[in-house]
């Protein structure tokens, strides 16, 4: 499998009032295309700014990130967003939902932001919206909704661009066990059908469904190691 994200080296420092915080203090690493990659760690251990490099959604103070090869430190703002908007989707706990938009506008957004064309926009929406299961809830806000069908929808907005790379940072963090099983497993047959999976958390019990666990200490990658168990 060749490399799809790889971190050179990477330190990321925060000014905090009078004190700078070195949250990731020289951090290389690579993540393969195909992996299901768990980033794990106590709070405070750098997973956030971590999950920020990988996904290309800030850069470092020093070193390099490259996604698919390309130096991202070294595009323009607007370029990277472009290149990551159409390589990485993204699930957060929040589901980040707007709240006056129904479940299909909500799907279509990401593509409309890529200037994509409405009919293709509207019938990819549905497509995703069926294969996680809310086919029969297209026009329901996101207050008509149960936080599992929220999620759900956050994971079709994620798939509309038909993303490589699925990053999820703390996915289950607001749902019950049983709905939070679910989406783990929605997570491995994505995985199986060819998606790289990245998933931070702090729970070592969702960080078992990966075949990859990196875990962090103090900004910097104590260990890494492989989940025999889980096969594609």
């Amino acid at each position: 499998m060749s490399n799809v994200i790889v971190l050179k080296d990477v330190t990321k420092i925060y000014p905090m009032g009078d004190v700078l915080v070195n949250a990731l203090a020289g951090v290389s690493l690579e993540i393969q295309k195909g992996d299901f990659v768990a980033i794990i760690g106590a709070s405070g251990s750098g997973k956030s700014t971590l999950m920020n490099m990988v996904g290309c959604l800030d850069l470092p103070t020093a070193g390099s990130v490259y996604l698919k090869g390309v130096d991202v430190t070294k595009l323009s703002e607007s370029r990277l967003a472009t290149f990551r908007g159409k390589t990485i989707g993204f699930i957060f706990q929040q589901y980040n939902l707007f709240p006056t938009l129904s479940a299909l506008e909500n799907v279509m957004l990401p593509l409309e932001l890529q200037e994509v064309d409405d009919a293709y926009a509207k019938d990819r929406a549905s497509k995703v919206l069926k294969l996680v299961g809310l086919g029969d809830l297209f026009k329901n806000l996101p207050s008509q909704l149960s936080g599992g069908q929220q999620q759900r929808v956050s994971i079709a907005r994620c798939l509309a661009a038909d993303p490589e790379i699925i990053l999820a940072d703390e996915p289950t963090g607001a749902l019950d066990s049983k709905t939070g099983k679910e989406l783990l497993e929605l997570l491995h047959k994505f995985w199986k059908e060819g998606k790289t999976i990245i998933m931070v958390t702090h729970d070592l019990h969702l960080a078992k469904y990966a075949h990859t666990i990196i875990e962090l200490k103090d900004g910097l990658v104590v260990k890494t190691t492989t989940n025999s168990a889980i096969k594609k």
